[in-house]
């Protein structure tokens, strides 16, 4: 019996979750999904400077699993970038930073919109 899956720490929810090519046509349905999680680790090493292991223990996770995490979404964010699609950032399983926390830690970037506390499992 495998172990379940544990929940990634996320600071917020991205502000923007679509983005895509300016000249693709009305209507575009090529996207690639990025999961909430993969976009944190994206966010926290890429933007914020973090390694693996800060990311990890941002993130409450173990730094092989970060390291998988990152690997997929540098992954979606090349195929978005070198074949014109469309990228969404939705689903995956993780929870918000608690309202009660003055901060989750130094790369935590959440914005007290009443978000805090919230398990979520994508698709």
């Amino acid at each position: 019996m495998s172990r379940p899956r544990k929940f990634r720490k996320v600071c917020q929810m991205p502000d923007n979750s679509r983005f895509g090519p300016l000249d693709a046509p009305e209507g575009i349905n090529d996207y690639v999904n990025m999961t909430v999680d993969e976009y944190e680790t994206i966010r926290l090493i890429d933007l914020e400077g973090f390694n693996q292991e800060e990311c990890a223990q941002q993130m409450n996770v173990a730094r092989t699993t970060v390291q998988g995490i990152y690997v997929n979404a540098r992954r979606k964010l090349a195929e978005s970038l070198v074949e014109g699609k469309g990228l969404l950032i939705d689903g995956g399983e993780y929870t918000l930073c608690e309202e009660a926390d003055d901060v989750c830690g130094p790369g935590c970037r959440r914005r007290r919109r009443g978000q805090g506390g919230n398990h979520r499992r994508g698709r």
